[in-house]
């Protein structure tokens, strides 16, 4: 059996359309948006705020059920946007109290070296738990 160039050729050109056409249609996921966000600024993404959310489960050493309620529909999914939880208000505070620090505090250091100075986190204080151990982490002579 003798297969034709032209024959070969042909069905290459066809796949070579149909494979670069599937791939122009694909459709486009619009892009997550935000719902209910009270202590982050409104200029964040919602990429930002999940990358923060992520940083906050560590530091903390929760899962994201621990500040967000889940849905009436069904359990195993989260309602993000929802205030349910009261440790959600928590969090909107503590956020509030860090950028304040931050803000306030750590950015008048004299003579400090930003690059050196790290910031204040959760994890200052939380250190993985979810509730900061009682004792300083300094001890205060």
């Amino acid at each position: 059996m003798k297969i034709s160039k032209y024959f070969v050729l042909s069905i290459l050109i066809i796949a070579v359309a149909f494979l670069s056409q599937s791939f122009q249609t694909a459709p486009q996921r619009p892009p997550k948006t935000l719902k209910n966000i009270k202590a982050f600024p409104a200029s964040m993404t919602y990429e930002q705020v999940d990358h923060a959310m992520d940083k906050f489960k560590v530091d903390l050493g929760v899962k994201c059920n621990y500040c967000h309620a889940q849905t009436k529909e069904s359990a195993p999914k989260l309602d993000m946007s929802s205030d349910e939880n009261p440790k959600k208000e928590i969090a909107r505070a503590m956020i509030r109290m860090t950028m304040e620090m931050n803000q306030k505090y750590m950015s008048t250091i004299p003579h400090a070296d930003t690059a050196t100075i790290q910031a204040i986190t959760c994890n200052t204080c939380h250190r993985g738990l979810s509730k900061p151990a009682a004792e300083p982490i300094v001890a205060v002579k």
